[in-house]
């Protein structure tokens, strides 16, 4: 079980950090939003390739933010119904649902989009837009999209397993929200910054 502890402390390592540097994708999709209307509206002029470069980023922020996301424990669920349980039959609900339903989905988009992202890649796409992109790195976001939430899949089944045996604290993966005093401090520094 510690070399799965390990596997497990080290998929979530790697989305943290893809996390963490994806966030800065969508600052640039906004700058790029943001200088495409204000060229066209002060211009008149526009580019097919500046507005698929922002679904491109929208795209990756997306599918590459996915596996961050159930690092962090922030998808919608069902909490108003499993908060009412023990967290030992919370676990065994979270474990269910990632064998039977995130695992085999996750695995299924994967298998169907490698192939697709593949043939994308061999032909070089670009998109048929009058000054459009090459299409290939977007289509080549899902399955690295998905391969990585598959990985976390696999995280957070290890530790759930582990916290059920007794070797994992449940913060190991509890949503990772700040308390009403954290945010309270969070505000008063960014008003001294100003």
């Amino acid at each position: 079980m510690s070399f799965l502890l390990s596997l497990s402390r080290f998929i979530d390592n790697l989305n943290e950090k893809i996390g963490h540097g994806i966030s800065w994708a969508l600052l640039i999709a906004v700058l790029i939003c943001t200088g495409n209307a204000a060229i066209r509206y002060l211009f008149n002029i526009s580019s097919n390739g500046w507005l698929e470069i922002q679904w491109y980023l929208f795209g990756a922020i997306f599918l590459l933010a996915t596996s961050y996301t159930l690092r962090r424990n922030e998808h919608v669920r069902i909490d108003v119904i499993v908060s009412h349980f023990s967290k030992r039959t919370q676990v065994w609900i979270d474990l269910i649902g990632f064998i039977l339903f995130l695992m085999p989905a996750t695995l299924l988009i994967l298998y169907y989009s490698t192939p697709f992202a593949w043939t994308s890649i061999q032909s070089q796409e670009v998109s048929s837009n009058a000054g459009g992109l090459i299409v290939w790195p977007a289509k080549l976001l899902i399955p690295v999209g998905f391969a990585l939430l598959a990985l976390q899949g696999i995280s957070e089944i290890i530790k759930r397993i582990g916290f059920l045996q007794g070797k994992v604290p449940a913060s190991a993966f509890e949503k990772q929200a700040a308390t009403p005093e954290d945010e309270i401090a969070a505000i008063k520094a960014a008003n001294q910054i100003n």
